[in-house]
């Protein structure tokens, strides 16, 4: 099917309970604990995101987190759902127990009734966390949706098997490879190092295994400038990225790239300079609590929702 790249509709959750959690940090290197409470300041980073967000004209179906049971990542939505142009839904198995609760119904009506979204077919793979298989969304799996390709880079949040089942049910190529950090530790998801636009894509190529390289550099190369940046610009969110579509007010569409100040700071000026060239408009947000006592930065917090097309 013909998929378009970009989204012009999210889901934002509005966290309630955000706090560091001791269950994903494990796991997940970019998080660091803190002494204070934080909700406050979270609150403040999300609420000024969807504000750019809707003031760039991109269509935003925020939900309020339950306030009971505490869940501390449900500002990461794109974990435990993803949405797709034929109609289909898919639910994803998650590592930490603690997050397993962000799943619900109420989320999902009213993103439905938000965006219109119509569900067609409806994918759910959370039984798999009583196997200890856990695939965590678009963090885990980094979406081609023009091309039909899927990149994963192999953790404990993302099994290999379970990624090619999800390949076979969601007709995509999967470019399976390992990437780790400058301590010799695989990146807990692959968006933290990789993302895919319309025309460009970006990777840390240099955390790339030798091996496995070329391949990937290949398959990101195809009908798109390939923009490759270190390990030090990914310790600052520079490949947790993502193109939407921002639309004005007559619904004409053009390409919007969201990062955080973190990630606009740490890419060298001819890159950033790149992303000038070739995007309308670059959206960039200081999320620097939830960056750093998340461990995500605005990708993991927008969860894109894609016009449904004709069967």
């Amino acid at each position: 099917m013909h998929e378009k790249q970009s989204a012009s509709s999210v889901l934002l959750v509005r966290p309630a309970s955000f706090a560091f959690n001791p269950q994903t940090a494990g796991s997940n290197a970019f998080q660091a604990d803190s002494l204070i409470d934080v909700q406050g300041q979270a609150l403040l980073e999300f609420d000024r995101l969807h504000r750019e967000l809707h003031s760039a004209g991109v269509q935003c179906c925020v939900v309020a987190d339950a306030p009971e049971p505490r869940s501390p990542d449900a500002v990461f939505p794109n974990n435990w759902c993803s949405w797709h142009a034929d109609g289909t839904l898919v639910i994803y198995p998650l590592l930490a127990e603690s997050r397993r609760t962000e799943r619900r119904e109420a989320v999902i009506e009213s993103v439905v009734a938000t965006t219109g979204f119509r569900i067609r077919r409806r994918i759910d793979f959370s039984a798999r966390e009583r196997q200890g298989q856990y695939l965590e969304g678009t963090g885990s799996v980094v979406l081609d949706r023009i091309g039909r390709v899927a990149y994963a880079c192999r953790s404990a949040r993302t099994d290999e098997a379970l990624l090619h089942e999800w390949c076979a049910s969601m007709d995509y190529a999967p470019v399976v490879f390992d990437a780790t950090d400058a301590a010799g530790r695989p990146y807990y998801h692959t968006n933290v190092m990789l993302w895919v636009g319309t025309r460009t894509a970006m990777a840390c190529l240099e955390s790339i295994a030798p091996s496995q390289r070329e391949s990937v550099r290949a398959h990101l190369s195809v009908n798109r400038a390939l923009l490759d940046i270190d390990r030090r610009a990914v310790a600052s969110f520079a490949g947790n990225m993502i193109e939407l579509e921002s639309r004005d007010a007559s619904g004409v569409g053009q390409p919007l790239l969201l990062m955080s100040t973190a990630a606009a700071e740490a890419l060298p000026r001819a890159t950033y300079a790149s992303l000038q060239a070739l995007y309308p408009r670059l959206c960039v947000v200081p999320v620097p609590t939830i960056e750093r006592v998340g461990g995500g930065s605005v990708r993991c917090m927008v969860a894109e929702v894609p016009q449904v097309t004709a069967p």
